[in-house]
């Protein structure tokens, strides 16, 4: 498997031999780093820096060891939020744009950031992979809670899902047509007119406590 052009250089941290080594379906020793990065958080900074090892199989379990961490804690993945929409979300290994496009409502935007988040995701949606397709409707269905210039990308990207049959494009439109309409009922149109617009940093209408939820119930 070749190494992404844009990599950096073999990272000398201590987290690295336990990221290294199996393939792409395994894990090595991710979890033991998990354990170990939340225990010190200070430690994350050398897993953003990992995302980004010459190794793809390094840098796959970095990017899914922070997008464990974004659900949880993601405070401490803010800083660190440029990995996510920086050359790794052109690679050509489609389990790095799947890590991504779950990380990217969980973190707080700035509008020209923002911008490059919407194109990931409008790209994603024809991904040939289902499941990067699938999660990537998903993760734009919470941008447009508070964007609603997004709302017909979502409904005809859902309507496709349907009609095509698959599986996972069928299970996954499903969940969010019915968490779409849920938040339309949890937040009545006749509430003052038209919804505020968010603050610029924030980079869905939903907090991190329940895009967990939400993220927890549908794995």
């Amino acid at each position: 498997m070749k190494a992404s052009r844009h990599a950096d250089p073999t990272s000398s941290s201590p987290l690295r031999p336990l990221l290294a080594g199996g393939d792409r379906r395994s894990v090595a020793g991710s979890n033991r780093a998990l354990a170990l990065v939340r225990a010190s958080p200070d430690r994350v900074a050398d897993v953003a820096a990992l995302a980004k090892d010459a190794d793809w199989l390094v840098s796959m379990r970095a990017l899914d060891l922070l997008e464990k961490l974004v659900h949880d804690d993601p405070e401490w993945i803010q800083p660190y939020r440029r990995v996510f929409i920086g050359p790794l979300a052109d690679s050509d290994q489609w389990e790095l744009h799947l890590q991504i496009v779950r990380a990217l409502p969980f973190l707080r935007w700035t509008p020209r950031e923002r911008s490059r988040v919407l194109a990931i995701l409008r790209r994603d949606l024809a991904h040939p992979q289902l499941f990067v397709r699938a999660w990537a409707l998903d993760s734009l269905a919470h941008f447009a809670q508070d964007d609603p210039t997004l709302l017909p990308i979502v409904r005809r990207h859902l309507a496709a899902f349907i009609r095509s049959g698959r599986p996972a494009l069928v299970a996954r439109a499903r969940k969010i047509r019915s968490r779409l309409r849920a938040e339309r009922v949890a937040t009545p149109a006749d509430a003052g007119g038209a919804r505020p617009k968010s603050p610029p940093r924030v980079s869905s209408g939903m907090g991190p406590r329940t895009l967990r939820a939400h993220h927890r119930a549908d794995r």
